[in-house]
C-alpha cells in the first residue's frame, strides 16, 4: 500500500516539474522587451446627429411651452418627419394681438398726420395774413411825410406791432412743427415695436414644429426634472433650452475614449484596434485610431493625472452599435506584432 502512494506522489511531482520547466522555457523564448497590451474603455457615439432642444422664443413674457407630440424613442424617422410639436395657440393668439396693435398704430399715425396737416395749413394762413398786415403797415409808414406827426407815430407803432406779431407767429409755428414731429415719432416707434412683436410671435409659431433634417434613429435625452433625472413626456410644460431628443445616423458610428498619461506613449494615430461591446461581449468590431488630442485634460480625481481624448473609427456597421454603449478597446502593439489578436476571442461583427 505504501509503495503505491509513493508512486502517485512522484507522478504528480513530475507533472508539476514539467509544467514549471515549460513555463520557464516559454518566458526565456519570449523577447525581453515584448510590449504589453493597451486596453481602453470608451463609449459609442454617432458621427452625424441632430440634437433637438426646446426652442428659445423671442419676445417678453415667454417662459415655457407644452409638448403636444413627441416621437417615440427607438423609432426610425426620415428626413422631414415630425419630431416634436409644441402648443402654438398662445403664440398664434399673441401674433394676432400684435397684428391688431400694429394696424391700430398705423391708423393713429394717419390720423395724426391729417390733424397736423390741417394745423399746418391754419398756421400758414395766419402767418400769411400777418405778412400782409406788415406790408400794409409799411405802406402806411411810407406816407408819414404827408401825414400829421400823431398819425405818423401811430403808423410806426402799427408796423412794429405787426412785425412782432409775425415773428411770434413764425416762432410758435416752428415750435408746433417740432412738437408734431415728436408726437409722430412716438407713434412711429410704437408702431415699429408692435411690428417687431408681431414678427417675433409669427416666428415663435413656426418654431412650434420641429422636423428631422436627416434619416436616423430617435434617442430621447434625460434632463433634470422634479428632483431627479428623466425623459420628457407629452403634455409636460418645458423650459426653453432643455434637451429633448437626438436624431442619430446609426449607419456611421465611432468610439470616443480617454487615454491615461501612462499609456499615451504607446498610442498613435492609425493604430488598429478591436472593440467589444460590454452589452454584447460576443460581438467584436475592428477599427483604427483616427484622432488623439495633443493636450491632456486634468482628471477629476487629481490635478496631476491627465487624460488624452481618442476617437476611433469602426470598419463595419451593426444594428447593435447604439449611442452611449460602453466599449472595451484592445489596441494593436506599436511594433505590429500579432500577439494581441490571440487575446481577443470571437469574430468581428458576429456572435
Amino acid at each position: 500500500m505504501i509503495p503505491t502512494v509513493l508512486t502517485g506522489t512522484r507522478s504528480r511531482l513530475a507533472v508539476l516539474l514539467a509544467c514549471g520547466l515549460g513555463a520557464m522555457a516559454a518566458l526565456a523564448a519570449a523577447p525581453a522587451d515584448a510590449p504589453s497590451p493597451v486596453r481602453l474603455h470608451g463609449t459609442v457615439e454617432p458621427v452625424r446627429s441632430y440634437p433637438v432642444f426646446v426652442p428659445r422664443l423671442s419676445g417678453a413674457g415667454v417662459n415655457s411651452v407644452v409638448i403636444v407630440h413627441l416621437a417615440a424613442p427607438g423609432t426610425r424617422v426620415k428626413k422631414g418627419d415630425l419630431l416634436v410639436e409644441f402648443d402654438s395657440q398662445a403664440q398664434i393668439k399673441t401674433a394676432h394681438d400684435r397684428e391688431a396693435e400694429y394696424k391700430d398704430f398705423l391708423e393713429q399715425i394717419n390720423k395724426k398726420k391729417a390733424d397736423q396737416l390741417a394745423a399746418r395749413t391754419h398756421d400758414d394762413t395766419t402767418i400769411k395774413a400777418a405778412e400782409n398786415a406788415v406790408k400794409s403797415a409799411q405802406i402806411d409808414v411810407s406816407t408819414n411825410d404827408v401825414r400829421p406827426k400823431i398819425d405818423a407815430e401811430k403808423n410806426e407803432l402799427m408796423l412794429e406791432e405787426a412785425r412782432a406779431h409775425l415773428t411770434e407767429l413764425r416762432h410758435t409755428s416752428d415750435l408746433r412743427r417740432r412738437a408734431e414731429a415728436a408726437d409722430l415719432r412716438i407713434l412711429e416707434i410704437q408702431r415699429d415695436r408692435a411690428l417687431n412683436a408681431w414678427r417675433h410671435a409669427e416666428q415663435n409659431a413656426t418654431k412650434m414644429r420641429i422636423v428631422s433634417p436627416l434619416d436616423g434613429l430617435v434617442v430621447l435625452k434625460t434632463t433634470w426634472k422634479n428632483g431627479s433625472f428623466g425623459e420628457v413626456q407629452e403634455g409636460e410644460d418645458t423650459r426653453p433650452g432643455v434637451p429633448i431628443l437626438e436624431v442619430v445616423d446609426s449607419s456611421v458610428m465611432r468610439v470616443r475614449a480617454r487615454v491615461n498619461q501612462a499609456d499615451v506613449d504607446r498610442v498613435q494615430v492609425g493604430q488598429a484596434a478591436r472593440m467589444t461591446l460590454d452589452s454584447y461581449p460576443s460581438r467584436v468590431f475592428t477599427g483604427r485610431l483616427e484622432q488623439l488630442s495633443p493636450i491632456g485634460s486634468t482628471s477629476a480625481m487629481s490635478a496631476k493625472v491627465r487624460t488624452f481624448l481618442a476617437v476611433f473609427s469602426l470598419a463595419e456597421s451593426d444594428a447593435h452599435l447604439l449611442p452611449d454603449l460602453a466599449v472595451a478597446i484592445d489596441l494593436e502593439p506599436a511594433d505590429g506584432s500579432d500577439s494581441w489578436k490571440s487575446r481577443t476571442p470571437g469574430k468581428p461583427g458576429k456572435p
